[in-house]
């Protein structure tokens, strides 16, 4: 490697980590730059607290939208959803049976 390509990737990569660094930044200052104290995030739901809100939907009788909601989430039974998506199922679950 020429002395000018190693230099301009050892450019690139310190402007890399400049914009790693402001990311970072960023984000500290959306969450502490307010001023104000914001409770930590919640800690997501496991597969078993998600497989127990769902067993309960089902026993009330919405069987049929717990199987939608997870198709939703491109899978057939709670093992095949991707835990990154827990909470999300969890939130529309919660409002199975509370239309009105």
């Amino acid at each position: 490697m020429s002395k000018t390509s190693e230099m301009q990737s050892t450019i690139q990569e310190l402007r890399d980590m400049a914009a790693a660094i402001n990311e970072i930044a960023d984000r500290l200052f959306s969450v502490f730059g307010s001023g104000e104290a914001e409770a930590p995030a919640e800690k997501p739901p496991t597969l078993e607290e998600v497989r127990a809100i769902l067993a309960e939907k089902a026993r009330a009788g919405f069987t049929s939208e717990v199987r939608e909601l997870l198709g939703r989430y491109g899978a057939d039974r709670l093992s095949a959803a991707d835990p990154k998506h827990y909470a999300a199922i969890v939130k529309e679950a919660e409002v199975l049976g509370n239309a009105g």
